[in-house]
């Protein structure tokens, strides 16, 4: 009768280990699960590494790590209730969208996330707290430095998007920095998902800076008409630019509406004198009296509700403070 080879029996939960004698054979389960761990291994570290390299593992990088001048930024003005809005978010829930970044010889290159990055320097600088001392990243591998400024680009976009004067203003820098062969194809890269009139209306506002950055405060709050007229008349007139430079230097406009009030002025026609002295005295509208030398008052309305309109060359911004201010001492 022949032999049957001994199997050794299946422990039993909380029964102690029994280990294999010197020189005995290692069980082929044991060399089966080994190997089944080192293979399982090997994947999940492949699978990691792939993630890396394609940008889809989110990593904590030291704030300090990331430079965040590595592209010239398409935004100008920070608006400030905005990031704080951002700061009050991150400080009750963390950062929830990484920003992403590119791999340096020392560091790394912010790509897009500038104010999520801005709002979290705030933070550790104000508590000083570990949770704030980390930024999520994305780590990108563009294969060419027009790819980074797409991704920038589309970002802010998507986000809170640009004025036309900044994305006239990166267009131009891209191009000067070489990541395009001329302002043409920088256009046509960084804004390829724009309709053929927005991205018309960007090279527009070209002229508008190449004349007076530098020389406006608040470029990135020009009006669309504004800026388009100014443009056509920048175009028309090469004088325009450094006579524009002159008045704001010398005006240094506080506000946004004092600084389009200027360049409004500048696109009002000049008044003729010829014409004026010719054109005679002037004429009341239909209905009105004149109350005094160039003022016309209209009632309008009927008794119960009466409506009054001043108008006529000499209202002007003099006499509507002084009327203003007789209004109010007879309350």
């Amino acid at each position: 009768m022949a032999k049957r080879k001994r199997l050794d029996p299946t422990p039993l939960p909380g029964a102690p280990e029994i280990k294999a004698a010197p020189g005995s054979r290692v069980p082929i389960a044991q060399v089966s699960g080994d190997s089944s761990a080192a293979a399982a291994l090997s994947e999940m570290t492949e699978a990691f590494t792939r993630a890396r390299a394609e940008g889809r593992l989110v990593q904590a990088l030291p704030l300090d790590a990331v430079r965040a001048d590595h592209l010239v930024r398409d935004r100008i003005a920070v608006d400030e209730d905005a990031l704080a809005d951002l700061i009050a978010s991150i400080r009750a829930r963390g950062q929830q969208t990484p920003i992403e970044v590119v791999e340096l010889a020392q560091g790394y290159g912010l790509i897009s996330g500038w104010r999520r990055l801005a709002a979290l320097r705030r933070l550790h600088d104000e508590t000083g707290a570990e949770e704030f001392a980390t930024v999520l990243a994305l780590l990108r591998r563009p294969a060419e430095a027009s790819e980074a400024y797409q991704a920038m680009v589309e970002e802010n976009e998507i986000r809170l998007g640009l004025s036309y004067y900044e994305r006239a203003r990166i267009v131009v820098r891209a191009a000067e920095a070489g990541v395009y062969a001329d302002r043409q194809a920088a256009l046509r890269g960084l804004f390829s998902a724009a309709s053929r009139p927005r991205r018309s209306k960007i090279g527009a506002f070209m002229a508008v800076h190449d004349a007076l950055d530098g020389a406006l405060r608040f470029p990135a709050a020009i009006p669309e008409r504004l800026g388009l007229r100014l443009a056509k008349a920048l175009n028309a007139d090469p004088a325009l630019g450094p006579t524009l430079r002159d008045r704001l230097r010398k005006a240094a406009p506080a506000d946004v509406a004092a600084e389009a009030a200027l360049l409004s002025r500048a696109l009002a026609p000049a008044p003729n004198p010829a014409a004026k002295s010719s054109a005679g005295p002037p004429t009341p509208p239909e209905g009105a009296q004149e109350i005094r030398p160039g003022v016309f008052l209209e009632v309008t309305g009927g008794y119960l509700k009466p409506r009054l309109t001043i108008s006529g060359p000499k209202v002007d911004n003099a006499l509507r403070e002084r009327l203003t201010a007789w209004l109010r001492e007879r309350r």
